[in-house]
């Protein structure tokens, strides 16, 4: 097929697809695993502002617990750590938290605690900000809640807290859900050190897991004919009358892959060479194809084209493909295969 018949062929599909692009469709939380390295909590333990961040040295505080070794209750504890892995994939990023102890328990509180009919430790607010290993911006995630106490009703975690998904920005714009931890603690520091030698002086590990919840999840669209996958060569669909074929590259059609580079504002047409700037994964019967591209279309508002290349061990009959953004993955089609 020559140039002026694949162009036609691909704009005769972006025609059928113009609405079902468009769609959205509710999803099911989504488990982000984040780990989180070099973690300090930075607690109020000064008053003197002139004495903030100044200490290259560790510098230990009095810590959280009972007076009167501890810092007393309403003091801020400002948290700060290095977002180094999603889901077991390489990362960079930057988790900021910041906690005021209440010490609220029942029946008796602490010295200085508040009285109350729960125990719940502080109020305390997380913020994930998710960037590739590369260094480009994937995204942000915010929550706010209790720490200690009992988790959410219904949430296995081993943490007690109860923390919410507030909402989020980029890839996760509108994300609501839940937070948990799994378990590690950063160390405690006076206020006093110096937070640039963060790295150097050493934090603990910690890692947080996200139920999150987005607002819209990548959706491979359909045409008539079934999904929206293409043969790469002629842009026609792979169809049981041209099934795919072992190795071959296709090209599949979706909305709400997020986020492109160079930026556009909401709402308005990618230019052309705008590049999906989450990281996009394509699975073919669960197992991960190898992935070549994914960019939004020239002029669409949320249409994006993704090549990707069958393995090529696919057994013949029928495979199942998914794709997935800033781990956010898609509901499953099926293409037949040669």
């Amino acid at each position: 097929m020559n140039r002026k018949a694949k162009t036609a062929a691909l704009t005769a599909l972006l025609i059928v697809l113009r609405c079902d692009l468009a769609k959205g469709q509710t999803t099911p939380p989504t488990t982000l695993t984040i780990d989180i390295a070099n973690v300090v909590e930075y607690q109020a333990d000064i008053s003197d502002p002139t004495k903030f961040a100044k200490n290259a040295n560790i510098t230990p505080s009095l810590g959280l617990g009972p007076p009167p070794n501890a810092i007393p209750n309403f003091a801020a504890v400002t948290i700060i750590g290095d977002i180094v892995a999603v889901n077991g994939q390489a990362t960079k990023g930057i988790y900021a938290g910041r906690s005021i102890p209440i010490n609220a328990a029942n029946p008796a509180p602490w010295l200085g605690g508040a009285i109350a009919d729960v125990t719940r430790t502080a109020l305390r607010q997380h913020i994930f900000e998710i960037w590739s290993s590369d260094g480009v911006a994937i995204g942000t995630v915010m929550s706010f809640g209790f720490s200690g106490g009992p988790a959410p009703p219904g949430t296995p975690t081993t943490e007690r807290a109860n923390w919410a998904i507030v909402g989020g920005t980029g890839a996760f714009l509108g994300a609501r859900g839940q937070v948990s931890g799994t378990g590690g603690t950063g160390r405690a520091a006076s206020m006093a050190e110096d937070p640039g030698n963060r790295r150097i002086n050493g934090g603990g590990n910690v890692r947080m897991i996200l139920h999150v919840i987005p607002m819209t999840a990548p959706q491979i669209a359909m045409t008539p004919n079934g999904p929206a996958i293409t043969h790469s060569g002629d842009f026609t669909l792979v169809s049981a009358a041209k099934p795919a074929t072992a190795g071959e590259v296709l090209s599949l059609f979706a909305s709400d892959l997020g986020p492109v580079v160079p930026a556009v504002d909401l709402g308005q047409p990618f230019s052309a060479n705008a590049q999906v700037n989450s990281p996009v994964a394509v699975t073919v019967n669960g197992k991960s194809a190898e992935f070549l591209a994914a960019v939004g279309l020239p002029g669409a508002v949320d249409g994006y084209q993704v090549n990707f290349r069958m393995p090529p061990d696919i057994a013949k009959g029928t495979a199942t493909v998914q794709v997935s953004a800033a781990w956010i993955t898609s509901a499953p089609v099926s293409i037949a295969i040669q």
